[in-house]
């Protein structure tokens, strides 16, 4: 089981964006901090800037954060990033065999379970805020100081 590594990248991004508030925040920049490409950091941010959690401008300023650290949760990080998927952590086989005991009723068994995980799993990302994070990112840095 695999959450979509655009999440994590997206909280990086916005951790980064708080903690580098003053300065260059191009997308090269931010893929450097992330190592990854410049191309994958644009769309993610596309996809943050669209649910109202960043602002991008051109040129070296880049982007910002557009709402507090507190009002950002890691529930709204989590549904910017999956809007593709549907928000759905489990994704459920659309068509299995019909002539199969297992394929033909695994799914009306299943999928209550899955429901009650997706749900437990957006419970604890609405309690945590980027600010917790950032917070924690300080508290480490200090004590590598």
């Amino acid at each position: 089981m695999s959450v979509s590594s655009r999440f994590y990248i997206g909280i990086h991004i916005l951790s980064l964006l708080e903690i580098n508030k003053e300065g260059n925040n191009s997308s090269e920049m931010i893929a450097d901090s992330v190592n990854t490409h410049p191309v994958m950091i644009r769309k993610i941010m596309g996809m943050l800037k669209k649910s109202g959690l960043v602002n991008v401008t051109h040129g070296k300023a880049g982007a910002k954060l557009a709402r507090n650290l507190s009002e950002i949760t890691l529930f709204d990080v989590y549904k910017a990033v999956n809007a593709v998927n549907d928000n759905t952590l489990f994704n459920i086989q659309e068509k299995p065999n019909p002539d199969c005991p297992v394929g033909k009723n695994l799914q009306v068994t299943i999928e209550p379970i899955f429901s009650l995980a997706q749900r437990a799993l957006e419970k604890v990302l609405e309690q945590v805020t980027l600010q917790d994070i950032v917070a924690d990112l300080d508290r480490d840095s200090d004590s590598l100081d």
